[in-house]
Order: structure tokens, then C-alpha cells, then sequence
């Protein structure tokens, strides 16, 4: 078994040979740096899934188009046409390193020092590749311009039952990109993907109550459980906290997760930086365009978070109810808290995210993210019945998750174990595992990532009329649109605006 770490706090310090070698995955270790130092230094740059995201897809395009510029004779599809040709004598290199250091220092202005460092290590200032990869990162950055921010002024969540008001255990937690969705452009999508409904006082939605209420509650208060409520067990709390990274200090944000994962298949497959250039453009925009899409359908289904709904879900509870009661329904249980998204290296609550919970943002993005990765390498696609084949790019590797290295610490100050985990099931089986491991925090319901089977087995498939359930079958189509479109060569511009 190839053991491949994560782990450590300076990442920028401990590059491989291979990293030194290849422009992009040097330059994505970089730009995974500056994502995690953005949510450690109080700044607020780029923080936040939405922005993060937008920021890396900038970073990643910048770095593909200077590549394809510079790349001759191959000439890789361009994302955008300006600026029309690099100087003659233009280096990949001095491209790909200008690129990426002029897109980084407009987003991470805090952080400008560090890339200095690294393009001096990394660029001859003389080389004609550098004023070129300075413009496509320009010409990058002002097609983004009119992008919004993560920032939710003037938003008035809704009282009514069902609709998401802030977490009870954290009243003052804000909104994060109430307008974020409807309000920017696509970075490669065809469409607008668009879900069914959740599901709501009925059945599924009670059965998915009821694994919640056990599978996501606090600690402290699993002696509260009624008797045939399945508590969480160890493994599935460290499922929960494995896939985390809830933009917490240390860890940034759930992007940089899964480009650490995506880093070890590429290293693992002996990618060129051509090869890289195009896998780390469609990965990152995937994500990107899963910001947008995913953070528009939250908005507009607008659905309460298991902390409100357990709580609140007799119907004498609530700020709009007019139902008095006093025979509270089976299922309701008003000192019910979450496990919680985990407050990772640093003292406090865990907590639930500031924003509804339905789609997951995290199964959207990783599905698109993993999904388009193995779309990439010709492995794994979808059977014959819809449902995703199994694949083997990660066969014979490991990954520590930074929530898990040995270092990290709980909200109580604990440092937590180093801990080793391997995918039997390839990136298939991280869709899956990914999307399921929010309800183990107690910070979604599972129809948050997919539909499930009478005996819970993810279903993908299930649709509503003409639309489907959840994150990952969002994050899906997503890459299946982009990868297609772009014909596995490259991303392509986008035709989608904001929404109307």
C-alpha cells in the first residue's frame, strides 16, 4: 500500500518531487494553502464554500490558460481567448507561476507575502511567459468581476414551519450567500439544474427525522434517546468528522478537501502537467458552478435544519404556529442539539451552518468534484440502472484527513488521532460516504444528499416528475454537463447568467 499524507501544518513547506516539477500541482498546493490561511487569520478572504470555491476555479483557470497558451505546438483548447498569444520564448513555467501568483494576490491580498515567496522560488522575472501569465490571470479575474459575494445583506429568513431561521444553539450566526446562487453567472454549466422538492410531513421526511435524532445527536444527550432510535456509532462519528472541514481554522473549507484527495489519485497516475492542467481546471470549476447551483436551490427551497425541525416539530412549535398543544407529538423533542459541524483547533460550540440545508453543499461538491475526476480517467460511470460503478482510482492508497492527522484538536482542546482510511470502493464510495456524513454531525437530513431505499441504500436515481433529490445527484449532472461539454478536453464558457 502507497501511504500518501495530508497532514502538517505548513503544507507549502513539505512539496514533493513531483510538485516541484509540475508547475500546477505546485502552484494547487499554493493556492490549497491560501484557502486554509484565509479561514485561520480572521482576514475573511475568500471564506466561506461559495467563495472559496469561486476562488479556486479563478486560480485553476488562470493556471489552464497559461498553460494552453504557452504550450506549443499541442495547443490545449483556451478557456478564454485573451489575451490571443503569449511573447515568443514564453515559458510553461513562467506562465503557469505568473498566473497563479497575479490571481492569488488579487484574492488573498492578506496572504500576498507568502506567494512572493514562492514565485521567486518558482519564476525569472525576465522570461516573456511571465507578463503573459499576469494577463490571463487579468483577463480571468475581470470575466469574474461581477460575481457576488458570500455576504447576505438585507435577508429576512422566513418564519413559517419548515423554513430555515438560525441555528437555536448559535442565534447571532448570520446567513452565508442568500444571494449567492441566484446572482452569479456559470463558470462551465450548460443549465441551471434544478431539484424536486424535499420532503415534508410525510413518511420519508419522518423516517429521515428519526435517523437524524439518533445518528446526529449530541454526545451528552444520547441517554435521551427513546427506546428503538438508533444512536451513532463510533465509526460513523468518525465518518462525520473525517469529511468535515467546516471552514474552520487550520482546515479551510470543503474545496481544499477534495482537491487533497484529488492530488493523490493524480500523483498516483503519474499525470503530466498537461494532464493536470485540465484535471485540476475541471475539478475546480465543477466545484464552482456546484457553489452556485447548489446555493440557489437552498435558497429557494429555503428547508429548516434538523437542529430546528427535531425541535420544533410538534406543530405547537415555532414562531408562526397558532396550534396550541400539549400532547406533544412522538418525534419532537425541544433539547435536542446536534453533534455539529466540528469547531476544529479551535474552543467553543460545534454548530450548525448558516444556511438551509437542503441540497448538501457538501455532497454537491464533492459528487462533482470525484465525479468528474473519474469521468476524467475513463473510470466509473453509471450502470446500466443510473446508479455510479465502482472504480479504481484509489486502489492501494490512503488519506489522512487533516480533521483526523494528530494535530487537530477538538472544540474541547483534545488533540485527536491520526487516522488512516482507505476506499475499497474507489471515489464512487466517497460520493456516497461524503454525502452521508452530515447527518452523522446532525447538520442535514439524508435526502439532503439522495433519496434512500425502503432499507436506506442511496438512490441516486429517484426522480420527482423530471427532477431529481439531493446533492449528489445535483453534483452529478454538474459534471457529467461540464466534462461532456468541454469533451474531456477542456472546460468551456458557460451560458449560464444569473437567474432572471
Amino acid at each position: 500500500m502507497v501511504l500518501l499524507s495530508t497532514s502538517g501544518k505548513n503544507k507549502y513547506l513539505s512539496k514533493g518531487e513531483n510538485d516541484m516539477n509540475d508547475p500546477i500541482l505546485l502552484w494547487n498546493l499554493v493556492a490549497l494553502e491560501a484557502n486554509r490561511v484565509s479561514h485561520t487569520n480572521g482576514l475573511n478572504e475568500q471564506t466561506g464554500p461559495t467563495r472559496s470555491a469561486r476562488a479556486l476555479a479563478i486560480v485553476h483557470l488562470a493556471m489552464y490558460d497559461a498553460y494552453a497558451g504557452t504550450d506549443i505546438p499541442a495547443a490545449l483548447p483556451r478557456y478564454l481567448a485573451l489575451p490571443p498569444a503569449p511573447p515568443a520564448g514564453a515559458s510553461i513555467d513562467a506562465a503557469v507561476a505568473a498566473a497563479a501568483h497575479k490571481a492569488l494576490s488579487e484574492l488573498f491580498p492578506g496572504q500576498r507575502s507568502f506567494f512572493d515567496l514562492m514565485l521567486a522560488a518558482a519564476d525569472d522575472p525576465s522570461d516573456p511567459g511571465t507578463s503573459f501569465g499576469v494577463a490571463v490571470a487579468e483577463a480571468i479575474l475581470a470575466d469574474r468581476a461581477g460575481d457576488p459575494s458570500g455576504d447576505s445583506p438585507g435577508y429576512v429568513p422566513s418564519s413559517a414551519r419548515g423554513k430555515h431561521r438560525p441555528d437555536p444553539d448559535n442565534p447571532g450566526q448570520g446567513f452565508h450567500g442568500a444571494f449567492y446562487g441566484a446572482n452569479a453567472k456559470g463558470f462551465a454549466v450548460t443549465e441551471r439544474f434544478e431539484l424536486a422538492a424535499p420532503p415534508f410531513a410525510n413518511d420519508e421526511y419522518r423516517n429521515a427525522l428519526r435517523e437524524v435524532r439518533g445518528k446526529g445527536i449530541a454526545p451528552e444527550l444520547m441517554g435521551t434517546l427513546p427506546a428503538g432510535v438508533a444512536a451513532r456509532t463510533v465509526d460513523e462519528t468518525l465518518i462525520g468528522v473525517f469529511w468535515a472541514y467546516d471552514g474552520v481554522a487550520q482546515l479551510g473549507s470543503p474545496p481544499r478537501l477534495y482537491n487533497q484527495i484529488i492530488r493523490l489519485v493524480a500523483t498516483a497516475r503519474a499525470n503530466s502537467a498537461a494532464a493536470n492542467a485540465r484535471l485540476f481546471a475541471f475539478v475546480n470549476v465543477a466545484m464552482a458552478d456546484a457553489a452556485m447551483l447548489a446555493w440557489d436551490q437552498k435558497y429557494i427551497h429555503d428547508l429548516w435544519r434538523p437542529v430546528l425541525g427535531i425541535r420544533e416539530h410538534d406543530t405547537s412549535m415555532g414562531p408562526a404556529t397558532t396550534a396550541c398543544e400539549n400532547d406533544i407529538v412522538e418525534g419532537c423533542d425541544t433539547g435536542w442539539l446536534p453533534l455539529g459541524g466540528p469547531q476544529t483547533n479551535r474552543l467553543g460550540k460545534n454548530f450548525t451552518p448558516p444556511f438551509p440545508a437542503y441540497p448538501s453543499g457538501h455532497a454537491t461538491f464533492g459528487a462533482a468534484a470525484f465525479h468528474i475526476t473519474r469521468l476524467f480517467y475513463n473510470e466509473g460511470g453509471r450502470l446500466s440502472d443510473g446508479t455510479l460503478s465502482r472504480d479504481n482510482l484509489f486502489d492501494g492508497l490512503c488519506f489522512v484527513s487533516d480533521e483526523l492527522n494528530g494535530i487537530s484538536t477538538d472544540n474541547k482542546g483534545t488533540v485527536r488521532p491520526r487516522h488512516l482510511r482507505d476506499f475499497p470502493g474507489g471515489l464512487a464510495q466517497m460520493i456516497e460516504e461524503n454525502g452521508r456524513s452530515r447527518v452523522y454531525l446532525g447538520v442535514h437530513w439524508v435526502f439532503d444528499a439522495f433519496a434512500v431505499t425502503a432499507d436506506g441504500t442511496a438512490d441516486i436515481t429517484r426522480q420527482d416528475g423530471d427532477k431529481y433529490i439531493g446533492g449528489v445527484p445535483l453534483g452529478l449532472q454538474i459534471a457529467e454537463d461540464i466534462f461532456l461539454a468541454g469533451g474531456g478536453i477542456a472546460p468551456v464558457l458557460s451560458t449560464v447568467g444569473p437567474r432572471p
